[in-house]
């Protein structure tokens, strides 16, 4: 049995990606079907730019530092080495992504066309290096934060702004080039925290002046001016007001929990400013938020920048209708926005998430159901711990042109999910709609299960997808290993069923297009393939006697069409399909089924490789067939026929006929009905041979009689080429 990920933290409360020459740049897109958020600056990656440091990565191995770079690629300076970008836009502001030793910190010298700024970019590891050893599969993660400075100075597309490492060893990831907007005014009627006494300069405690404005703007607006205010603890009773600052460069409050309340009238915006605090590590049962709790219905937040926090947004109670849309969320430890149960009509959209500590964006149907809610239009990068956007329960949920990139240990980019953690839990149910999205080196190797996850997973963990799985307009680019994968996480083979893959297109897949491990069904059309590293399809369903995965060809499907040969083994990126053993049983492991079974004697015992277990056909009721799907076309001409060796199985003949198709629909007899014996004396073994020409993937044994007991019994089916 496998062992798997997580516990969920819990509460207090009881872009449009272009690639060339190696360089990210973020563009606002202009259809409305575009994936990813319309972002107001550019990225350009470090190992795109010039400079004396060193590149690092590729690499996708858990806990490198190469791992958690966008792109799997950063620069590593030593002390007084440089990396220096060509400005792609006006900009009078960057952000930088950077990594530096564990326990260490310095700064990064910024020259713009030669000359050395008076101001630097503090670096430290302090926000770094997390260990949460709570969750299985876990190793010291999140080796890289984020820094901003104001350049004083406006570029122009051309310009060059070098960084360059002062006293500590500095790896760059990629700098975020921006025009920074001059701070807006206060708005007219307005009550100023600074009129209730905040300090500006950051230096004395803002809190009782901050709640006193809340208090006295009931209905209006408090205005947060330019400037730095520190919080000492959280706020609540928040409701019926605007919290609104001058900009997100120019107003911001320090503090790890900005917001802590069950339940609010609602009414309530934020909007405009920086919450950025200090949270170094992952307490779980600390409040350590942006907002904890809810605001309450008809609420809003944006123009948000948010970092250094645990959890951006971990919504509970009644936040209907609440829009997320437009903020920053930068270097939490855990989730960047966590919809944990009832929450209804939530719009999450147009955002831009680096460097989450777990699920960037989630919705959790704990306690009550998320119900028709939206992730729509965010651009997701680099979370470090589980999944790009994770889907856990909820009903009629909708996961729209998204684009999420680099995904590390433990996740997926997307994961559609029954996985509960705790109860009560709501299952996946109505209609759940993944469409448009764009998913870019996702997928990961989890090490729990010692094999790896798939770009998109739909995950029946804790139970079995009754819900309506609609994937559509799917483009995935390099994923490391496979594209679409289908898997009961807990290893108890729940079925993953009423899935569609419509309009796919992947153009890069370390391993498989489809991974198959668990019962179900699936249909795909107009999925198109290239750059597949080993093969088409790897289906081979766990436990092994669970049941088949039946994967329907929907018409249009290109690139993908071959079969991984020996379920026995994970394909590797990029090997190829290996030429299996001749001499190796085809039907061990492979998807089996029948027009029967007897309690707990499955088709699936009859390929699980032990002759100990067996199938029993539903009694008394011939004609019985059992069917094992072999995967690909195989020239079969030997048959081995098992019942349990034991003494205690008496000697019986079977009636029985061999059957084959190609396709699954078409069937011809391959050999005719005939009393078979099987006898204890000889190892309750018989062989069958099939006549030279037989070419078949689906196997069927059509038997008529037993004379030892009135069903039809096997517990082994071999098939072999010789």
């Amino acid at each position: 049995m496998r062992t798997f990920r997580t516990v969920r933290s819990m509460p207090v409360l009881a872009t449009v990606v272009a690639m060339a020459a190696g360089a990210l740049v973020t563009l606002t897109p202009t259809p409305a079907h575009a994936a990813g958020a319309a972002l107001p600056f550019t990225s350009v990656e470090a190992e795109a730019a010039s400079g004396t440091g060193t590149r690092i990565g590729p690499d996708h191995t858990q806990g490198a530092l190469a791992s958690e770079a966008s792109g799997r690629q950063a620069v590593r300076l030593a002390s007084g080495q440089r990396v220096e970008f060509t400005v792609p836009r006006a900009a009078n502001a960057v952000n930088v992504a950077y990594s530096v030793p564990d326990g260490q910190s310095g700064s990064l010298d910024v020259y713009v066309n030669g000359q050395k700024l008076a101001k630097s970019i503090p670096v430290t590891a302090k926000y770094s290096y997390v260990d949460t050893p709570w969750i299985p599969g876990a190793k010291t993660h999140h080796f890289y934060d984020n820094a901003r400075l104001l350049l004083g100075q406006n570029l122009q597309p051309g310009d060059k702004v070098a960084l360059q490492a002062a006293n500590v060893q500095v790896t760059v990831d990629v700098a975020d080039f921006e025009q920074v907007a001059a701070a807006a005014g206060k708005p007219a009627g307005a009550v100023s925290v600074t009129d209730k006494g905040a300090d500006p300069g950051g230096q004395g405690d803002s809190t009782q002046a901050f709640r006193e404005a809340i208090a006295a703007a009931r209905g209006g607006v408090v205005w947060i001016p330019p400037g730095e205010y520190r919080l000492t603890s959280s706020l609540n009773g928040v409701q019926d007001v605007t919290l609104q600052g001058a900009g997100h460069w120019h107003s911001v409050v320090r503090t790890s929990r900005f917001i802590d309340q069950s339940s609010s009238s609602g009414n309530v915006h934020i909007k405009d400013f920086a919450v950025i605090g200090e949270v170094t590590e992952r307490v779980d049962s600390n409040p350590d938020n942006f907002v904890n709790g809810s605001l309450g219905p008809g609420s809003s937040v944006s123009g948000m920048w948010l970092q250094h926090l645990k959890v951006g947004l971990w919504l509970l109670g009644n936040n209907d209708n609440l829009v997320v849309e437009n903020n920053r969320f930068l270097d939490m430890t855990a989730d960047g926005l966590n919809l944990n149960g009832n929450a209804r009509g939530v719009r999450v959209r147009n955002n831009f998430l680096r460097n989450q500590g777990d699920d960037a964006l989630a919705m959790w149907s704990l306690y009550a159901p998320d119900t028709n809610s939206s992730f729509e239009n965010n651009t997701i990068t680099q979370p470090n711990l589980a999944n790009g956007i994770a889907i856990y329960g909820g009903t009629d949920i909708t996961v729209r042109n998204n684009l999420i990139s680099d995904t590390n240990a433990l996740g997926s980019g997307i994961a559609i999910s029954n996985q509960k953690f705790l109860d009560p839990f709501h299952p996946l149910a109505g209609t759940i709609t993944v469409d448009g999205n764009t998913l870019v080196r996702t997928g990961a190797m989890n090490p729990n299960w010692n094999h790896p996850m798939g770009a998109l997973r739909v995950d029946s963990y804790d139970s079995a997808i009754e819900a309506q799985v609609r994937i559509t307009n799917t483009t995935v680019t390099d994923s490391p290993y496979s594209a679409f994968e289908f898997v009961s996480g807990s290893g108890r083979g729940f079925a993953a069923k009423n899935i569609t893959v419509d309009g796919a297109t992947v153009k890069g897949a370390g391993t498989v297009v489809v991974q198959a491990e668990t019962p179900g069904a699936a249909t795909l059309r107009d999925v198109t393939a290239t750059g597949v590293g080993a093969a088409g399809v790897y289906n081979c369903p766990y436990p092994s006697g669970s049941g088949t995965f039946t994967l329907t060809d929907g018409g249009g499907n290109t690139g993908w069409n071959s079969t991984w040969s020996d379920c026995s083994t994970w394909p590797q990126p990029g090997q190829g399909n290996p030429d299996p053993d001749p001499g190796r049983n085809l039907a061990k492991g492979r998807p089996a089924t029948a027009t029967g079974s007897q309690d707990v004697y499955t088709p699936g015992k009859a390929v699980d490789g032990d002759p100990n277990t067996y199938w029993e056909s539903a009694n008394h009721a011939f004609p019985q067939s059992l069917t094992v799907d072999l995967g690909a076309r195989e020239a079969v001409r030997r048959l081995v026929l098992k019942l349990p060796p034991q003494a205690a199985w008496q000697a019986r003949t079977q009636t029985l006929s061999v059957q084959g198709s190609t396709d699954g629909s078409a069937w011809s007899t391959v050999v005719a009905a005939k009393d078979h014996r099987f006898d204890p004396a000889s190892g309750n073994t018989i062989t069958v041979p099939l006549p030279a020409g037989t070419n078949l993937r689906h196997l069927r044994l059509h038997v008529t009689a037993n004379t030892g007991w009135p069903a039809a019994q096997f517990s082994e089916v071999e098939a072999y080429l010789s």
